[in-house]
């Protein structure tokens, strides 16, 4: 194999495959990069068994086509500091050779790991096939992963749940997540195509991943899906990965039909004001106590070692007009959830010990249930 590139255009696309490289692991090939040097261009592929990425490269020139690998941190690196209008060339006779790579009056060798011991993971039927746009996956995404469970015990949890369901009988695509405290569940129309899936959850690693590629490219991302691997093509990107081999909980069952008390309030002013009185405590598990009265909010925190804080918001940021009440959440999960929201923040109380609904006034499509605290 021996090709010649521009330094931009290597580092962009050893950006997008090395970074689901394991840089720990006990099997040596899956430290490596894939290249497979053919006369229409260059592809590259990592994986870690769990995902793979395969990115197509344009603007190659290909002198002689070939495959061989070699380890994705380490050439990533190299290229990274190279000047930004290097040309590189890299190349690799065959057999046990390494790999050469030159730029200017630079020049390293790279161990290159046999292909054979490559493995794949991009075979395999995928029966459903449909398409988001990039901003509407976007949002799903960005709605939903900040309640992704990280115990490792809860498998089932550590990821996004995607399904369809029908709300008086029109179809919709629905992304759920949650942690056990906190529940963010969001919907879009179902795209043509995804009638019929069965529900999916894609790990938190790939959909960290997916996230990346879907900011850079305003086009329709290609989705297909079997019941246990997802596949996502993002421009010249193709993204597999493995499904968590679980059963999502009926999340369904744990959102409140019948909380009758709302609270609207101005997100920034709300947001702000929680980040202000929480900065009294270093603890991250520190409840904000909210005391509700008629179109009037006083947040309050306090700490042992530091203090107390309050701040109050009176009418033309609250809105509120039943009995009083009082309850405490979580100042983290708090702020987690209000980025999510435009300009008003609504809340929808039963009382002060049960799971309150939190929406975003103006876009009914997000839900989130979050779960008191005792203060």
């Amino acid at each position: 194999m021996k090709i010649a590139v521009d330094r931009a255009i290597l580092l962009k696309a050893l950006a997008h495959v090395q970074s689901v490289v394991e840089r720990r692991n006990t099997i040596p090939i899956l430290a490596n990069v894939l290249l497979d040097a053919k006369d229409g261009g260059l592809s590259l592929t990592a994986t870690d068994m769990e995902i793979a990425v395969v990115e197509e490269v344009s603007g190659v020139t290909v002198t002689r086509p070939g495959r061989t690998t070699a380890p994705a941190a380490t050439l990533y690196e190299i290229v990274r500091k190279l000047p930004e209008s290097a040309k590189i060339e890299l190349d690799h006779p065959g057999g046990e050779a390494p790999l050469v790579l030159r730029a200017g009056r630079f020049v390293t060798n790279m161990l290159a790991l046999p292909v054979e011991d490559f493995p794949s993971m991009t075979e395999g039927k995928l029966p459903v096939r449909f398409a988001l746009p990039a901003g509407t996956l976007r949002g799903l995404i960005d709605r939903t992963k900040f309640a992704i469970s990280t115990e490792e015990t809860r498998y089932y949890l550590n990821g996004i749940y995607i399904h369809v369901a029908e709300i008086e009988g029109t179809p919709v695509l629905r992304a759920a997540a949650t942690d056990g405290h906190r529940l963010a569940r969001v919907e879009e129309p179902a795209p043509e195509g995804s009638a019929g899936m069965q529900g999916v959850i894609i790990p938190r690693k790939t959909v960290n991943e997916l996230r990346k590629l879907a900011e850079e490219t305003q086009e329709d991302v290609e989705i297909r899906l079997s019941e246990t691997k997802a596949q996502f093509k993002v421009g010249g990107v193709l993204l597999t990965s493995k499904l968590i081999d679980g059963t999502f909980p009926d999340y369904e069952r744990v959102i409140p039909r019948a909380n009758d008390k709302i609270l609207r309030v101005d997100k920034k002013e709300f947001a702000e004001a929680v980040a202000r009185v929480a900065a009294i405590s270093s603890e991250r598990s520190r409840p904000v106590k909210l005391s509700v009265d008629r179109n009037h909010l006083r947040l309050e925190a306090s700490s042992a070692d530091q203090g107390q804080a309050q701040e109050e918001l009176d009418e033309g940021n609250v809105e509120y007009a039943f009995t009083p009440l009082e309850i405490g959440f979580q100042a983290r999960y708090l702020a987690d959830i209000t980025e999510q929201i435009g300009e008003k923040v609504e809340f929808q109380f039963a009382d002060g010990s049960s799971p309150t609904v939190v929406k975003d006034a103006a876009k009914p499509e997000a839900l989130y249930v979050l779960m008191p605290m005792r203060v």
